[in-house]
Protein backbone atom coordinates (compact mmCIF):
# COMPACT_ATOMS: atom_id res chain seq x y z
CA UNK A 1 0.00 0.00 0.00
CA UNK A 2 1.33 3.40 -0.95
CA UNK A 3 2.05 5.77 1.95
CA UNK A 4 -0.43 8.51 2.63
CA UNK A 5 0.54 11.74 0.83
CA UNK A 6 1.81 14.69 2.80
CA UNK A 7 -1.15 17.04 2.56
CA UNK A 8 0.79 20.23 3.17
CA UNK A 9 3.52 19.29 0.70
CA UNK A 10 0.85 18.42 -1.84
CA UNK A 11 -0.87 21.76 -1.38
CA UNK A 12 2.40 23.69 -1.74
CA UNK A 13 3.16 21.87 -4.98
CA UNK A 14 -0.02 23.04 -6.70
CA UNK A 15 -0.11 26.05 -9.00
CA UNK A 16 -2.83 28.65 -9.24
CA UNK A 17 -4.10 29.58 -12.72
CA UNK A 18 -1.93 27.14 -14.64
CA UNK A 19 -2.25 29.11 -17.87
CA UNK A 20 0.27 31.05 -19.94
CA UNK A 21 -1.49 34.42 -19.95
CA UNK A 22 -4.38 35.83 -17.94
CA UNK A 23 -6.67 38.34 -19.64
CA UNK A 24 -6.38 42.00 -18.78
CA UNK A 25 -9.36 43.79 -17.26
CA UNK A 26 -9.78 47.55 -17.37
CA UNK A 27 -12.66 48.37 -14.99
CA UNK A 28 -13.06 51.82 -16.53
CA UNK A 29 -14.54 50.11 -19.61
CA UNK A 30 -17.09 48.08 -17.60
CA UNK A 31 -20.79 48.61 -18.36
CA UNK A 32 -23.02 50.56 -15.97
CA UNK A 33 -24.87 47.42 -14.84
CA UNK A 34 -23.34 44.05 -13.90
CA UNK A 35 -25.36 41.64 -16.03
CA UNK A 36 -23.76 42.53 -19.42
CA UNK A 37 -20.30 42.04 -17.92
CA UNK A 38 -21.35 38.73 -16.38
CA UNK A 39 -22.69 37.57 -19.75
CA UNK A 40 -19.49 38.61 -21.52
CA UNK A 41 -17.27 36.85 -18.98
CA UNK A 42 -19.38 33.69 -19.14
CA UNK A 43 -19.10 33.64 -22.94
CA UNK A 44 -15.35 34.17 -22.69
CA UNK A 45 -15.07 31.33 -20.16
CA UNK A 46 -16.85 29.04 -22.62
CA UNK A 47 -14.50 30.10 -25.43
CA UNK A 48 -11.49 29.52 -23.16
CA UNK A 49 -12.60 25.92 -22.59
CA UNK A 50 -13.57 26.34 -18.95
CA UNK A 51 -15.23 23.13 -17.70
CA UNK A 52 -18.87 23.61 -16.67
CA UNK A 53 -18.76 27.41 -16.48
CA UNK A 54 -22.50 27.48 -15.76
CA UNK A 55 -22.04 25.83 -12.36
CA UNK A 56 -21.73 27.94 -9.23
CA UNK A 57 -21.41 27.71 -5.48
CA UNK A 58 -24.65 28.54 -3.67
CA UNK A 59 -24.27 29.69 -0.07
CA UNK A 60 -27.23 29.80 2.30
CA UNK A 61 -27.76 29.85 6.08
CA UNK A 62 -30.15 27.86 8.25
CA UNK A 63 -32.57 29.20 10.84
CA UNK A 64 -29.71 29.40 13.38
CA UNK A 65 -27.48 31.37 11.03
CA UNK A 66 -25.12 28.45 10.35
CA UNK A 67 -23.73 28.62 6.80
CA UNK A 68 -23.98 25.97 4.11
CA UNK A 69 -22.68 25.74 0.55
CA UNK A 70 -23.02 23.44 -2.47
CA UNK A 71 -22.54 23.50 -6.24
CA UNK A 72 -25.61 24.03 -8.42
CA UNK A 73 -26.37 25.01 -12.00
CA UNK A 74 -27.30 28.50 -13.17
CA UNK A 75 -30.70 28.35 -14.87
CA UNK A 76 -30.75 31.89 -16.19
CA UNK A 77 -30.14 35.57 -15.49
CA UNK A 78 -31.91 38.71 -16.58
CA UNK A 79 -32.41 42.29 -15.44
CA UNK A 80 -35.95 41.71 -14.19
CA UNK A 81 -35.48 38.57 -12.08
CA UNK A 82 -31.77 38.34 -11.39
CA UNK A 83 -29.90 35.02 -11.25
CA UNK A 84 -32.00 31.84 -11.22
CA UNK A 85 -31.43 28.32 -9.88
CA UNK A 86 -33.72 25.46 -8.94
CA UNK A 87 -34.20 22.78 -6.31
CA UNK A 88 -36.86 20.94 -4.34
CA UNK A 89 -38.62 23.09 -1.76
CA UNK A 90 -38.10 20.37 0.85
CA UNK A 91 -34.37 20.00 0.22
CA UNK A 92 -31.85 21.37 2.70
CA UNK A 93 -31.26 24.47 0.58
CA UNK A 94 -35.02 24.88 0.09
CA UNK A 95 -35.66 24.76 3.84
CA UNK A 96 -32.84 27.19 4.50
CA UNK A 97 -34.11 29.65 1.91
CA UNK A 98 -37.58 29.43 3.44
CA UNK A 99 -36.11 30.35 6.84
CA UNK A 100 -33.64 32.96 5.56
CA UNK A 101 -34.44 34.11 1.99
CA UNK A 102 -30.98 35.47 1.18
CA UNK A 103 -28.11 33.77 -0.61
CA UNK A 104 -24.74 34.26 -2.26
CA UNK A 105 -23.43 32.80 -5.51
CA UNK A 106 -19.81 32.19 -6.46
CA UNK A 107 -18.51 31.50 -9.97
CA UNK A 108 -14.87 30.44 -10.42
CA UNK A 109 -13.28 30.17 -13.85
CA UNK A 110 -9.57 29.28 -13.37
CA UNK A 111 -9.03 29.07 -17.14
CA UNK A 112 -9.00 32.87 -17.01
CA UNK A 113 -8.27 33.54 -13.35
CA UNK A 114 -11.74 34.99 -12.82
CA UNK A 115 -14.32 34.93 -10.07
CA UNK A 116 -17.76 36.50 -9.81
CA UNK A 117 -19.63 36.88 -6.52
CA UNK A 118 -23.34 37.68 -6.36
CA UNK A 119 -25.47 38.14 -3.24
CA UNK A 120 -28.91 39.38 -2.35
CA UNK A 121 -32.47 38.41 -1.43
CA UNK A 122 -34.11 35.34 -2.96
CA UNK A 123 -37.70 35.00 -4.14
CA UNK A 124 -39.66 32.08 -5.52
CA UNK A 125 -40.89 32.13 -9.12
CA UNK A 126 -44.52 31.18 -9.90
CA UNK A 127 -45.09 27.40 -10.07
CA UNK A 128 -45.79 27.54 -13.81
CA UNK A 129 -42.38 29.14 -14.38
CA UNK A 130 -40.68 26.39 -12.38
CA UNK A 131 -42.43 23.64 -14.34
CA UNK A 132 -41.69 25.32 -17.68
CA UNK A 133 -38.03 25.59 -16.71
CA UNK A 134 -37.92 21.92 -15.70
CA UNK A 135 -39.65 20.62 -18.81
CA UNK A 136 -37.33 22.59 -21.07
CA UNK A 137 -34.47 20.45 -19.74
CA UNK A 138 -33.37 16.89 -20.37
CA UNK A 139 -35.19 13.65 -19.59
CA UNK A 140 -32.55 13.01 -16.95
CA UNK A 141 -33.28 16.34 -15.26
CA UNK A 142 -36.98 15.52 -15.12
CA UNK A 143 -36.27 12.00 -13.85
CA UNK A 144 -34.07 13.40 -11.09
CA UNK A 145 -36.79 15.86 -10.10
CA UNK A 146 -39.43 13.11 -10.08
CA UNK A 147 -37.21 10.93 -7.89
CA UNK A 148 -37.55 13.65 -5.27
CA UNK A 149 -36.80 13.24 -1.54
CA UNK A 150 -33.68 15.38 -1.93
CA UNK A 151 -31.63 15.64 1.30
CA UNK A 152 -33.74 13.00 3.10
CA UNK A 153 -31.93 10.03 4.70
CA UNK A 154 -31.32 7.15 2.25
CA UNK A 155 -31.43 3.57 3.59
CA UNK A 156 -29.51 1.98 0.72
CA UNK A 157 -28.29 2.57 -2.83
CA UNK A 158 -30.71 -0.10 -4.03
CA UNK A 159 -33.58 2.11 -2.86
CA UNK A 160 -32.15 4.96 -4.92
CA UNK A 161 -31.78 2.72 -7.97
CA UNK A 162 -35.40 1.53 -7.77
CA UNK A 163 -36.78 5.05 -7.32
CA UNK A 164 -34.59 6.43 -10.09
CA UNK A 165 -35.55 3.73 -12.60
CA UNK A 166 -39.23 4.31 -11.88
CA UNK A 167 -38.76 8.07 -12.33
CA UNK A 168 -36.89 7.56 -15.63
CA UNK A 169 -39.76 5.46 -16.94
CA UNK A 170 -42.29 8.17 -16.02
CA UNK A 171 -40.11 10.90 -17.55
CA UNK A 172 -39.70 9.02 -20.83
CA UNK A 173 -43.36 8.03 -21.16
CA UNK A 174 -44.88 11.26 -19.86
CA UNK A 175 -42.41 14.13 -20.43
CA UNK A 176 -44.92 16.71 -19.20
CA UNK A 177 -45.29 15.07 -15.77
CA UNK A 178 -45.15 17.82 -13.11
CA UNK A 179 -42.78 17.70 -10.14
CA UNK A 180 -44.78 19.64 -7.51
CA UNK A 181 -41.89 20.37 -5.13
CA UNK A 182 -39.54 21.56 -7.89
CA UNK A 183 -38.96 25.25 -7.26
CA UNK A 184 -37.31 27.98 -9.30
CA UNK A 185 -35.49 30.48 -7.11
CA UNK A 186 -34.48 33.98 -8.16
CA UNK A 187 -31.68 35.94 -6.54
CA UNK A 188 -32.03 39.67 -7.15
CA UNK A 189 -28.54 40.98 -6.36
CA UNK A 190 -27.69 43.85 -4.06
CA UNK A 191 -24.00 43.37 -4.84
CA UNK A 192 -21.99 41.81 -7.67
CA UNK A 193 -18.19 41.60 -7.61
CA UNK A 194 -15.90 40.81 -10.55
CA UNK A 195 -12.40 39.52 -9.74
CA UNK A 196 -9.68 39.32 -12.37
CA UNK A 197 -6.57 37.50 -11.22
CA UNK A 198 -3.09 38.75 -12.03
CA UNK A 199 0.11 36.69 -12.11
CA UNK A 200 1.87 39.29 -9.92
CA UNK A 201 -1.07 39.31 -7.48
CA UNK A 202 -2.24 42.74 -8.59
CA UNK A 203 -5.75 41.41 -8.83
CA UNK A 204 -8.48 43.73 -10.08
CA UNK A 205 -11.72 43.72 -8.08
CA UNK A 206 -14.69 45.70 -9.36
CA UNK A 207 -17.83 45.75 -7.23
CA UNK A 208 -21.32 46.89 -8.19
CA UNK A 209 -23.64 47.90 -5.35
CA UNK A 210 -27.30 48.64 -5.86
CA UNK A 211 -28.18 52.21 -4.90
CA UNK A 212 -31.79 53.28 -5.28
CA UNK A 213 -32.85 52.43 -8.79
CA UNK A 214 -29.34 52.05 -10.19
CA UNK A 215 -25.84 50.76 -9.52
CA UNK A 216 -22.73 52.30 -8.00
CA UNK A 217 -19.33 50.93 -9.04
CA UNK A 218 -16.09 50.89 -7.10
CA UNK A 219 -12.73 49.14 -6.76
CA UNK A 220 -11.55 46.97 -3.86
CA UNK A 221 -8.05 46.20 -2.68
CA UNK A 222 -7.12 42.61 -3.55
Amino acid sequence: MAPDPDLHALLRSLRVWDVDTLPAFDPSTAPVTPLPLFTAWLAEAVTAGQTEPHTMSLATADEHGLPDVRTVMLHGADEEHGWSFASHSGSRKGRQLAARPHAALGFYWPAQGRQIRVRGPVTIAPPEAAQADLHARSTGALAAALTGRQSEPLASLSDLTAASESAWTRAERHPETPAPTWTLYRLQPDEVEFFQGDARRRHVRLVYRREGGGWERGLLWP
